[in-house]
Order: C-alpha cells, then sequence, then structure tokens
C-alpha cells in the first residue's frame, strides 16, 4: 500500500470526530514508529469483507486469499468448517461467506492466543461461528472428530531464526507465537497434520500455509500422516503470492 493510500485511510478513520487533529497526529506518529496500519484502523481487508483486528493481534496477510478460495473448491458441499490458529477469524469467516448459500455449514475455531480469541468472536458471532480458546484442537467439541470437511489452519511457519528479519510491523507488533514454526517454520504444521486424520471425514481435506520453499517438508508429512497432498501455486489462478498444501483423507 502507498503512504498515498495509507493517509487517506487515516483521515476517513479520524473524520467527523472531535479533537480530529490531535487524534490523527497520534494515528500518524504511530504509523511511523512501525506499528501496522491494520490496528491503528482496527481492521484488515480479506477477501473482499473487514475484520475486526487490534493491538496484539496478527493481520492477515492477502496471500491468505489463496487458502480461502481453495478451501471454496475442494469439498462440496460443505458440513463442518474448522479453522486452527485462526487468529481473527478471517480466513474461516471468509470461507463461511464465499459458501454463499450453498451450504449451512457450522465453522468452529480455535486460537491460544486471548486477545486473537476475542477479535474472532467479534467477528464470527454474527455468522453463526463458534470461536474455541486453546491449543489447536484440544479445545474443540469431541463430536467433530471424523466429521470435519473443511480443516484450515494458518499455523505459524516463519524459521525462527528469519523473525529477525521481518518487517518491524511484524516482527515487533505481532505475537511472536503467531510467526515462529520452529528451527525449519514446521513445527506447529507437524502436529496438526498428525492429528488431522482423527478429525477429517472421508473425502475431507485439511489445508493449510506454507511457504514456497517447504512445500518438499510440508508434502512428507502429509504423507506420513497417510494423506494425498497436492501444492496450490497463488499463479495458478492468478491471485496475489501465496502457497497453499491441500492434504485430503481417503473415501
Amino acid at each position: 500500500m502507498f503512504a498515498e493510500d495509507e493517509a487517506r485511510l487515516l483521515l476517513d478513520h479520524t473524520d467527523g470526530r472531535a479533537a480530529v487533529p490531535d487524534e490523527l497526529e497520534a494515528l500518524v506518529a504511530r504509523r511511523v514508529a512501525g506499528e501496522p496500519l491494520e490496528h491503528l484502523l482496527g481492521w484488515v481487508e480479506l477477501a473482499g469483507h473487514r475484520w475486526s483486528v487490534g493491538p496484539g493481534v496478527f493481520v492477515p496477510r492477502r496471500r491468505s486469499e489463496l487458502l480461502v478460495r481453495t478451501a471454496l473448491h475442494v469439498t462440496p458441499p460443505t458440513e463442518v468448517v474448522v479453522d486452527l490458529c485462526c487468529g481473527c477469524g478471517a480466513v474461516g469467516g471468509a470461507v463461511l461467506l464465499g459458501l454463499d448459500g450453498r451450504s449451512s455449514a457450522a465453522l468452529h475455531a480455535s486460537d491460544l492466543d486471548p486477545a486473537a480469541v476475542a477479535h474472532a468472536r467479534r467477528n464470527l458471532a454474527p455468522l453463526g461461528g463458534t470461536v474455541h480458546q486453546g491449543d489447536l484442537f484440544d479445545p474443540l467439541p469431541a463430536a467433530l472428530r471424523g466429521r470435519v470437511d473443511v480443516l484450515l489452519c494458518h499455523a505459524p511457519y516463519v524459521p525462527t531464526a528469519a523473525i529477525a528479519g521481518m518487517p518491524p510491523e511484524a516482527r515487533d507488533h505481532e505475537p511472536v507465537v503467531a510467526l515462529d514454526g520452529g528451527s525449519d517454520g514446521l513445527d506447529v504444521l507437524r502436529r496438526v497434520v498428525a492429528d488431522a486424520p482423527a478429525w477429517l471425514r472421508p473425502g475431507g481435506s485439511l489445508l493449510f500455509e506454507v511457504g514456497t520453499d517447504q512445500t518438499g517438508g510440508a508434502l512428507a508429512l502429509v504423507a506420513a500422516a497417510a494423506l494425498r497432498g497436492r501444492v496450490v501455486h497463488a499463479e495458478d489462478d492468478d491471485g496475489p503470492g501465496g502457497t497453499v498444501v491441500v492434504a485430503a483423507a481417503g473415501t
């Protein structure tokens, strides 16, 4: 986003309120200091919708729209959608909205971070989604085991050593737990992929993001879990950047 676009959004954000010059000056100072624009505005746009987000919460990237688009094509009709490491809930919510009446899918989301869960509940409650706080599958209702059609996971996948080189918006203002994927970036995904078969229905699919240089390791995890894996790249559908692994359970 160009500086002119950011300035317009900040002007729109403060329009019509008392003490606007002071408020605008404070917002500009925070942005110059590296705070994410989305944290200042209180929302992020993903897949054509605005989602509540705020300080201390991971900001969804445009590349996650590939995860949304892929999920909408893998297993129709859909009855149960689960969004692990949901953050503010934008990915799962966008999938639910993208179904556009094609199903009456139930959405369950989970995240470990209480700040993220608060925003996810704000975003997903109007859509009928249920948000659980806890580690990965742990807080999900046991009744969902073996019934999940689409299992989304936006697990952290940045290798620990690479975090220091990230932009300050992420490095200094987003929770490390939402970024750090361990030495090779796949630590959390190892746990998710290993446990996914117990939660997927026959024919259901797990979808998750990785870096382009992590696809080999990710596909090895998928094969070890007896799932059928394939990789979807952004250039496959002319969308913004991103790499998604789809892991399907047998029928």
